[in-house]
């Protein structure tokens, strides 16, 4: 009677080691890294090296380069883009680099040798079949850094409507798009401040003394009791009340309106009913002081 076991066997000797995937072993690592730092109400002392980074996972997608020297393509990167190491890279038995992770900015780089069984490989001679873009705070010094460092700038910076642009291919055959934005950009996060009202009792008479003592200028809103500032860092505007208690208010960006009033009201705050306008939904609330403010979940 054939053994059904016999489908398992390969061959190997039983007492040969196996190495496993560098990706898999270094996700092993970094989990058990991870539970040996957690906090489980002692007090523990732990000793990092200055190349190993916050190890928490990164965005929901990461690029995986391969290349071909991938010592040389940790320093470039560090070097270029000012990258930090995360951990120690897995270092195969052949001594290449099995995988390896780098943190830029809020965004997590991995990259590997390809060498092993993983059918993949570094770029050859053809054309890249993909860019990466990378948001920084200068482009025209890393492009500078890039080319000292041997890099083939593709695209010289230049000013777009988005942003300064410029595209390079870096020594191990992979081609990035840099992007510095506008001065006035950046990213949206619930609690950010929307609008600003200044709520006064006269509207007329605080659109005079702050046209004469900070140069504003005026566009009308709704009615005769509402006013524009344009230019203004958050938007701003004007609002004549003389029933409301003077001073700002603020209007705070969300992404989901329903969770938000509710955790005003679980804090102990009112929340009226968000309200459909043209740009998305408002809510009138008060905190637990008294203190009026809205939220704004954008369209």
């Amino acid at each position: 009677m054939t053994d059904p076991l016999d489908a398992l066997r390969t061959g190997r000797d039983i007492a040969e080691p196996v190495n496993p995937d560098p990706r898999f072993a270094a996700a092993l690592r970094e989990r058990l890294r991870r539970a040996l730092l957690t906090d489980t109400g002692g007090t523990m002392t732990t000793t990092e090296n200055e190349t190993t980074q916050d190890l928490r996972w990164g965005p929901s997608l990461t690029p995986y380069l391969i290349v071909a020297d991938g010592r040389g393509a940790l320093d470039w990167y560090v070097r270029v883009f000012d990258a930090k190491r995360r951990g120690e890279p897995y270092v195969m038995e052949d001594g290449s680099i099995g995988h390896a992770e780098l943190a830029i900015g809020d965004a997590v780089l991995m990259l590997a040798e390809g060498t092993g069984d993983t059918p993949v490989a570094p770029p050859g001679e053809q054309l890249p079949s993909h860019s990466l873009h990378l948001q920084v705070s200068d482009v025209d010094a890393t492009v500078r850094r890039a080319e000292a460092a041997g890099a083939t700038i593709q695209r010289r910076p230049d000013d777009q409507g988005y942003g300064r642009v410029a595209a390079l291919l870096d020594p191990y055959g992979h081609r990035w798009v840099l992007n510095q934005p506008p001065v006035h950009a950046r990213m949206r996060h619930d609690g950010d401040v929307g609008y600003l009202t200044m709520v006064t009792p006269d509207a007329a008479m605080a659109r005079e003394f702050y046209g004469a003592v900070l140069g504003w200028h005026f566009v009308p809103g709704r009615d005769e009791n509402h006013w524009h500032i344009p230019g203004m860092q958050p938007m701003t505007g004007l609002s004549g009340d003389p029933d409301a208690l003077p001073g700002a208010r603020p209007f705070f960006r969300v992404s989901n309106m329903d969770t938000a009033l509710a955790a005003v009201r679980a804090a102990g705050g009112q929340a009226g009913p968000a309200q459909r306008q043209d740009y998305g939904l408002l809510a009138e609330c008060v905190d637990n002081q008294g203190v009026p403010f809205a939220l704004m979940q954008l369209n």
